[in-house]
Order: structure tokens, then C-alpha cells, then sequence
């Protein structure tokens, strides 16, 4: 199943690992699996990427002395040498500033579970029927008895739940609470982990929340839910940037809701849309339309691009799906 993977091991020493940015769970739990496979395995690797690592996985031992912040001066003389392996994209424009080593390095190979871009030139290992990349390079340890350490255990179940939903999306599968025991088995701590991402979040994230809502409007028939969130309200809740997570799950909870949709606007004007579908509708393919991917019921994209624009774009894409 994974001998295109060893192949690639197989003809290098030294490896480079990244992921998109900005980062999430999946791609640093999986960046962190696959460290402990490569030094396992007697090569040298290193995890370097666009970006540092997310707040609500800095909780990990470990986590941020292993991840290294790309900078041209500091490891421009390593590229040469090295192979470049991507975890949880399939495209480099997802990369951030550290996809310009890609066509530097001796080769690169991608290991993700996204739905296949049809315009992506990156080769590797896709699972799109995965229900994360955790949940993959569990399962490439384990094929070659690897034993991971709890730090790199408590990786890679963060990962595995995060992209899972907590084993509530479509793609949860056997494979998926098998990785889920094994990661258990070498010392993650199921409940521990579940309160660091779930019951970790601040105050100004909570006002963040209650201002999406705020600006909560239906559309389709109340088929669809979508929120704004403009630059001045992070700045009115006195929130980052990054609080938001779970804000755009929340419409699901009502039963007429088929998709919600969150714009968030950065001062830069850079807009950052996620979606979410209870199924009947692809978001992964709407995306796809704007740059961006995912997967069928949870995915996103951004742009530079007024929000009244990019709102009237994206109701006409999911209104036409909502026909079908």
C-alpha cells in the first residue's frame, strides 16, 4: 500500500518536512509522526515550515522545538541535500513561503487525504477515503513497527480527532479508531486532549463567537448560514486572528441548515472563507473553484477580494448545488 513512499525513503538520506500554512493539528500530528519514522529509520530529517506553530497545539512536549520557522539564510544550505516530503496538501501554493525550496530540493512526495486536485503537479500518497493524515502515517508506522513516544502519540491523536470531528465526520472508518487505539496504546490521553482543544479557548474568543452569530444571516430557504467576520470585530473582541475555531460548525446544529459558511477578514484584507455541509452539497469542489480544497463536507480557500463579492459568488456556487 505504501511502497511508493518507501521507494522515496529508500533513495534518500536527509528530508525536509513540511505542511500548509498556516498549520493545523493534522498537519503538525502528522509532521511529528513521520520525524519519529524517518529518524527511526536512520535518516536525517527535520520539520521546517511557513509558519510557527498553532496555539491550540503548543500544548504538545515538544512540539515547538521540533518545528522550525523557514528562513532562507538559516537553511538555504541545506536544500541541495535534501528531499522535501508535504504532509496534508497536495499543493504547493498552500505552502506558504517555503514552497519556493520545491523545486530546490532532489525530489519531494506528498502524503495527504484531501480530495485530489485536478490541477496539482505534486506526487505522492492520497487517501482521500482517510479520515486525516495522522490517521495515514499512523498507519505507515505501525506497517514498519514503529513504536512512537507519548509526545509524538499525543501528536498525532490531536491530529486524528481534530480532522475527524472527534470521530463524527463521514470519513470516520475502522482505520480510523484502529490509529486512534494505537496512538492511545503508546500514551496519548484521550480526555487531556479533548480539554486542551475543546475547553481551552479564551474570553475574547467567546465574544468573537457571539459577534459571528450576531451577524448571522440565512440563505437558500434557510438552507445555508453565513457569518462575517470583519477585521474590526477581532479588534471589538480584543481576539486573534485564529480564535475561531468551531465557530463555523455551529448553524449545523439546527436541522433546516444543509451548509455554513464563515468569511473572516484580516486587516491585510486577505479574506479566509471555511465551509462546512452536512453532506448534500461538496464544499471541497467550491473551493476547488476559488483556489482552495478540503474535503466534501469540511473545506476552504483564500482570496484578496471584497467580501460582498466573494459572499455573492459562493451563495450562487451552493444555491446550484442545493438543486441538484
Amino acid at each position: 500500500m505504501f511502497d511508493s513512499f518507501f521507494s522515496f525513503l529508500d533513495r534518500h538520506k536527509s528530508f525536509i518536512l513540511t505542511t500548509h500554512d498556516p498549520s493545523d493539528p493534522d498537519g503538525i500530528g502528522s509532521e511529528m509522526v513521520m520525524l519519529s519514522i524517518l529518524r527511526a529509520k536512520g535518516k536525517e530529517a527535520r520539520i521546517i515550515n511557513s509558519s510557527p506553530v498553532p496555539k491550540n497545539v503548543s500544548f504538545i512536549n515538544n512540539v515547538q522545538e521540533q518545528v522550525g520557522i523557514w528562513d532562507k539564510k538559516k537553511y538555504g544550505s541545506l536544500i541541495k541535500d535534501c528531499a522535501l516530503l508535504i504532509l496534508d496538501t497536495s499543493e504547493e501554493f498552500h505552502l506558504g513561503p517555503v514552497r519556493e525550496i520545491v523545486k530546490k530540493v532532489k525530489e519531494t512526495f506528498i502524503i495527504d487525504h484531501h480530495e485530489p486536485k485536478p490541477f496539482s503537479k505534486l506526487v505522492g500518497f492520497v487517501d482521500s477515503t482517510a479520515s486525516s493524515t495522522s490517521e495515514i502515517t499512523i498507519a505507515i508506522a505501525c506497517s514498519l513497527g514503529i513504536n512512537l513516544d507519548c509526545d509524538t502519540a499525543t501528536a498525532a491523536y490531536t491530529g486524528l480527532v481534530s480532522d475527524s470531528g472527534f470521530f463524527s465526520y463521514p470519513k470516520t472508518s475502522t482505520n480510523t479508531f484502529n490509529a486512534a487505539i494505537k496512538a492511545i496504546e503508546w500514551g496519548a490521553a484521550p480526555n487531556y486532549i479533548y480539554k486542551q482543544l475543546m475547553e481551552n479557548s479564551t474570553c475574547p474568543a467567546l465574544l468573537l463567537q457571539k459577534q459571528a452569530l450576531a451577524n448571522l444571516e440565512f440563505y437558500g430557504g434557510k438552507k445555508i448560514a453565513l457569518m462575517i467576520l470583519r477585521s474590526g470585530d477581532f479588534e471589538m473582541a480584543g481576539a486573534e486572528f485564529e480564535e475561531t475555531e468551531n465557530i463555523v460548525n455551529i448553524p449545523l446544529k439546527a436541522r433546516e441548515i444543509e451548509v455554513s459558511i464563515l468569511i473572516k477578514e484580516k486587516q491585510s484584507g486577505e479574506i479566509f472563507c471555511s465551509m462546512r455541509s452536512k453532506g448534500k452539497v461538496n464544499v471541497a469542489k467550491i473551493a476547488h473553484e476559488f483556489g482552495g480544497g478540503g474535503h466534501v463536507t469540511a473545506a476552504g480557500f483564500r482570496r484578496v477580494i471584497k467580501i460582498e463579492e466573494i459572499v455573492r459568488k459562493i451563495l450562487i456556487y451552493v444555491e446550484s448545488w442545493l438543486k441538484m
